[in-house]
């Protein structure tokens, strides 16, 4: 018994110090805060939603995408507001660059959704490199109806895949 003694106060003290140890670890309420300076980025963590120079506050709070009207590659005066915030983000965020994205609903044939998708990202291009982000920034794809973002059979769902979408890389601009 003197051996399952032993082992078992051996067992105990262990488990204590381990209590011990993750109590301690705990005692800085603030270890997460801005106070410390590293990792944050003005208003929040870096990287993160609140970050106004991260890609999520980009997506979040400016907007990353615009809607068109069926067969329309025209910006919306609501598109053109994004825009101009997407315009502005970019300005100041010069070490990013951005792909456009032009999607369109599954209506009408492959060939011409790709047209479709073409100008409606072009029209987001053109749009910014006037407002004065610089050409070489900014690159288009189209997708056509390939990559719907919502799947059914009526407008609801193809009023969302009627899209122009900005999608930032990090690291790549001028």
């Amino acid at each position: 018994m003197t051996t399952n003694g032993a082992k078992m106060t051996y067992l105990s003290k262990t488990l204590i110090l381990c209590a011990g140890l993750a109590l301690a670890a705990c005692t800085n309420p603030n270890r997460f805060d801005d106070a410390g300076g590293a990792g944050t980025g003005a208003g929040g963590l870096s990287g993160s939603a609140q970050d106004p120079t991260s890609a999520a506050y980009f997506q979040q709070a400016i907007g990353d995408r615009v809607l068109f009207a069926v067969d329309q590659s025209t910006l919306s005066s609501e598109a053109q507001g994004t825009l101009d915030g997407q315009a502005q983000w970019l300005m100041t965020n010069r070490d990013y660059t951005a792909v456009i994205e032009g999607h369109a609903d599954e209506q009408g044939t492959r060939e011409y959704n790709l047209a479709l998708g073409a100008r409606r990202a072009n029209a987001v291009q053109e749009y910014l490199v006037n407002r004065g982000v610089a050409g070489n920034r900014l690159r288009v794809v189209s997708y056509g109806k390939e990559r719907p973002i919502e799947i059914c059979s009526n407008e609801a769902c193809y009023a969302q895949n009627r899209r122009a979408v900005t999608v930032l890389a990090a690291g790549l601009g001028s």
